[in-house]
This record gives C-alpha cells, sequence and structure tokens, in this order.
C-alpha cells in the first residue's frame, strides 16, 4: 500500500498492510527545515505516513490567529481596531486592543509578560490569551452584537490565496502519493480566546443560552470557512478541539453546546467527500457516544499518560470498527522524557490496546524539543513501531 491508501485505510477501519505511523503535530523537526516540502520529504525518509496540511501549508501564521492557521482573518469594514501600551512601573507592561463596531466596542487587555510572543502586538484568536489577559472581548450576552461584526465571512482574496497555496500542497501530495488535510476548523474552543477558559466554563453554569449562543455563532462563522476549504477537495478535514473534552465541559454541557454543531460539520465534510477528525487529547472517554452519534471519523489525539481518563482499550472496544483512533503514545512525558525502555514499552501497549484496524500511531500531541537527543528519542518510537507494526 501506498502512505496515501495506508491513512485512508486506517481512517475507514479497513484493514492496512500495517499500521501507519503519521505525527499529529511535529515542530521540533518542522523549526529544522526550510520549507514545507523539506518538512514532508524528511518525515517520508523516516518511514513515516505524513499527512500534507494545507491549512499550515497556506497560512503563514498570521499573527492575529497564529493558532487557527488557514484562510486569514478580517473584520468588517466598519470596524475599527485600537492598540496600544501602558506601561508599568515595575512591569510587565499591559497591552490594551478594542475593535470598535457599530454595536459596541469589544477590549482585550493582556499582561506583556517575558515570553509574550507578539512585542506590541494583541492577536484576536491565540493560546498565549488565555493565562495573561485580565479583560477579554466577550463577557456579556451584550457583547455578541459587536462580535458578529469580526466573524463575518471570508474574504474572496482571501480564499483564492488559500485555494493557490492549498493545490500547489496537494500537487505536491499527489507527487509523493500522501493524504491531504483541510482545516483547521474550530467551534466553541475558541470561545476560550474570546471569553476566557475559566470564564466560559463559568458562564456556561450561570448564563447557558449566551454560551449557546456564541456556540452557534461560531459555528456559523466556521462553516463559511469549512465550505471553502473543502472546495480545494481534501482527504480530511480537522476541527481543532483541544479545549471540548469533559476536562471542561459535563456530557450534558456537550450535548447542548457542541453536538448539533460537530453533527452539522461532519456531515458537510462527508458531502464534500473528506473524512471528519476531530482533535480531542483529553476528556474524551465521557462524550465517545456522541463523537460516534455526530459522525466523527477520527479521534485525533489519543493519549494515554496526559489525557484525563483515556483508557485505550476501552476507547478500542467502545467505538470499534466504527471510527478510527489516532495518536496512542504521549509525546512530552513518554518521548521527550522517558527512557528508551519507556519509549518502546508505550508503542507496544499502544498497538495492543488499540489494535490493527482503525489505528494510526502519533506522539500526542507533538513534539517540540529540538535537541538531538530529543529526535534520537524519536527514532527509538519509530524502530519499535517497525518491528512491531
Amino acid at each position: 500500500m501506498t502512505s496515501r491508501e495506508r491513512m485512508l485505510a486506517a481512517l475507514e477501519c479497513r484493514e492496512v498492510d500495517y499500521v501507519p505511523c503519521s505525527f499529529m503535530i511535529f515542530a521540533a523537526l518542522r523549526s529544522r527545515c526550510a520549507s514545507d516540502e523539506e518538512f514532508v520529504r524528511r518525515q517520508v525518509e523516516m518511514g513515516l505516513d505524513p499527512v500534507v496540511a494545507t491549512a499550515s501549508w497556506a497560512s503563514a501564521r498570521n499573527p492575529e490567529h497564529r493558532d487557527l492557521p488557514g484562510i486569514d482573518i478580517h473584520y468588517a469594514p466598519e470596524v475599527e481596531v485600537r492598540q496600544w501600551r501602558e506601561e508599568v512601573a515595575g512591569g510587565p507592561d499591559v497591552l490594551h486592543k478594542e475593535y470598535v463596531t457599530p454595536d459596541g466596542t469589544l477590549k482585550t487587555e493582556v499582561i506583556e509578560t517575558e515570553d509574550w510572543p507578539y512585542p506590541g502586538h494583541v492577536p484576536l484568536m491565540d493560546d498565549y490569551l488565555i493565562p495573561r489577559a485580565r479583560t477579554f472581548p466577550i463577557a456579556t450576552r451584550d457583547d455578541l452584537a459587536a462580535l458578529q461584526h469580526l466573524l463575518i465571512a471570508p474574504h474572496p482574496d482571501d480564499v483564492a490565496r488559500f485555494h493557490e497555496h492549498a493545490r500547489a500542497a496537494k500537487a505536491f501530495a499527489a507527487e509523493l502519493d500522501l493524504p491531504v488535510s483541510g482545516g483547521m476548523g474550530v467551534g466553541l474552543e475558541a470561545g476560550a480566546w474570546l471569553c476566557g477558559q475559566k470564564e466560559l466554563v463559568f458562564l456556561a453554569h450561570d448564563e447557558p443560552d449566551l454560551v449557546e449562543e456564541l456556540a452557534v455563532m461560531l459555528h456559523d462563522w466556521n462553516v463559511q470557512r469549512m465550505r471553502a476549504v473543502l472546495e480545494v477537495g481534501v482527504d480530511l478535514f480537522i476541527r481543532r478541539a483541544w479545549y471540548e473534552g469533559t476536562d471542561f465541559w459535563t456530557p450534558a454541557q456537550w450535548r447542548r453546546f457542541i453536538l448539533p454543531c460537530v453533527r452539522r460539520e461532519a456531515e458537510i465534510a462527508h458531502a464534500a467527500g473528506a473524512k471528519f477528525g476531530y482533535i480531542s487529547t483529553s476528556g474524551t472517554m465521557g462524550i465517545l457516544d456522541m463523537l460516534l452519534d455526530a459522525g466523527v471519523d477520527v479521534i485525533i489525539g489519543v493519549d494515554p499518560v496526559e489525557g484525563v481518563g483515556t483508557d485505550m482499550a476501552t476507547m478500542r472496544a467502545k467505538v470499534g470498527d466504527r471510527m478510527a483512533l489516532w495518536g496512542g503514545v504521549n509525546g512530552f512525558v513518554t518521548v521527550e522524557m522517558g527512557s528508551d525502555d519507556d519509549i518502546r514499552a508505550a508503542v507496544r501497549q499502544a498497538l495492543a490496546e488499540l489494535g490493527p484496524v482503525g489505528t494510526i500511531l502519533s506522539p500526542v500531541d507533538n513534539i517540540r524539543d529540538e535537541s538531538d537527543d530529543a529526535l534520537r528519542r524519536v527514532d527509538v518510537m519509530i524502530g519499535e513501531w517497525r518491528r512491531v507494526r
């Protein structure tokens, strides 16, 4: 089988010649590569089954939404953006940003810590906001009308630019016979960037109607972007959902706020001939039945170490051959910090518990350590996978 055939068979829970290994994120290797092409080729040389991701390939990682790569985000023309720094004696300084709209002004205030990656700038959507912002744009239901001016359909010029780069990615993937992914999609997870994660959890209890309305707004916005991505023709569309597990949401809340949106997005992906992947690295066990019901094809990020409650054998028994499972080995604790024997044992455990059908092996969710020793550890993992795959 070619890599593409193997990966598609795994995603469809069909028999494969051997279980594929495809890293869901591999930042350490990417940092050593001069281009996306080199990054993919080096993975192929390592014997992996990489996916060519149009989201990162076609994106310069816009500082306004670095954690949501893909089609650029722009605001409605009537939105005025103001930004300034407040100097604080004894520091750190505070960065201010306002989005002035006809329906009100949204404000963000961020403590500019030493590791803040955007000097003098505050993005709209980024993980760095969550622990550093002291004010988030969305605090009350009145803010949603103003937010609508930020969540507009992608501009045709941005879509055209994305399509141009995505077509190049597809041509490269075809040359190497690799699968192509689209995305990233996002839903209520973006609420953590807009409201704050802790604040969003409180709102779900205190003002559930607000959270439901926000979820629908984000979903409608995401679907417009999703349809533009699917026009290119991809094998797999991926929705990021690191913050949508039961670490943050009760199953009842997930059913109300998230399930209807995921179900519709899976239907849209399937209608376009693509599989639908859902990134969930923790708190997944309590929503397995709903993910199956929604039509999700693959859970990306099965983590037996840092994934709260994750039991790989139980997960496989529950989903059977109705859903693929991608992951199996923890990236940080096991691969980057464990012994060689720990790494080999984790690979054997993953393949034994996840089984030979519907499984894609990967460190979860990333290998970030750029040292030579970390890449040697990756070689240990790959060597054991080759031995027992």
